[in-house]
């Protein structure tokens, strides 16, 4: 299964006011492991970025000037986010300013099935912080590097925290149906082997058996 994280930084909050696209990151995750597929880009949002925006990205209005325009990767994108899940942490925010530039490109709205990360953490550990700065400190993620929001720094971070707020500490890939052997791949891309070896009846009798004595002993 094929996922997309995916983050975005603006010139500031609202399409109401106006404001625009300027970096759109994403990175690929098969079963839960990043592919080395991702889609990155600057955008010009042919407007000024606004003091509290420029103060969270760094982005200044003459760097963002010399970047292409979203139409110009409209297309790409959509073709790189096709048929593939979207794991976005606050994915209300992203998606309005997406739907807006895809409208602004005679586009149609994202139908891609949502994951919001956001939503996730509030339902799993109500009533606590659930920034992405105060999930990484909850899983002891370094964020270091994240001095600015930056939108691939921000993903590499959410892919990490949406693993484990799923709980999957262990991703898989090559799964083999077999009653016998399970086939992993580890976070360095190392294959190993679990066995799986099921018990015979005398050996749970005798398992039993040792734990009554065993426990009787400790007991008394």
């Amino acid at each position: 299964m094929k996922e997309i994280i995916l983050d975005t930084e603006t010139t500031g909050l609202s399409i109401k006011d106006g404001h625009r696209i300027v970096e759109i990151g994403c990175i690929e995750l098969e079963n839960l492991i990043p592919t080395k597929n991702k889609f990155h880009c600057y955008l010009n949002p042919e407007r000024k970025v606004s003091e509290k925006a420029l103060a969270v990205h760094g982005y200044n209005d003459d760097f963002l000037s010399k970047q292409r325009k979203f139409n110009e990767i409209g297309e790409e994108f959509l073709q790189f986010i096709k048929d593939k899940k979207l794991i976005i942490h606050n994915a209300e925010f992203d998606l309005a300013h997406l739907n807006n530039e895809l409208k602004l490109f005679g586009k149609k709205e994202i139908q891609n099935e949502i994951v919001d990360t956001l939503l996730l953490a509030r339902d799993k550990f109500p009533g606590a912080p659930v920034s992405l700065d105060a999930l990484c400190k909850r899983f002891r993620i370094d964020n270091s590097k994240r001095t600015q929001h930056t939108a691939l720094i921000d993903c590499d971070l959410l892919t990490k925290v949406y693993i484990n707020l799923i709980d999957q500490k262990e991703p898989t890939l090559n799964f083999q149906n077999t009653t016998q052997e399970k086939k992993y791949i580890d976070n360095s891309n190392v294959e190993y082997f679990k066995k799986i070896i099921t018990p015979s009846s005398e050996e749970i009798k005798n398992h039993k058996v040792y734990l009554k004595q065993h426990l009787k002993k400790n007991y008394f």
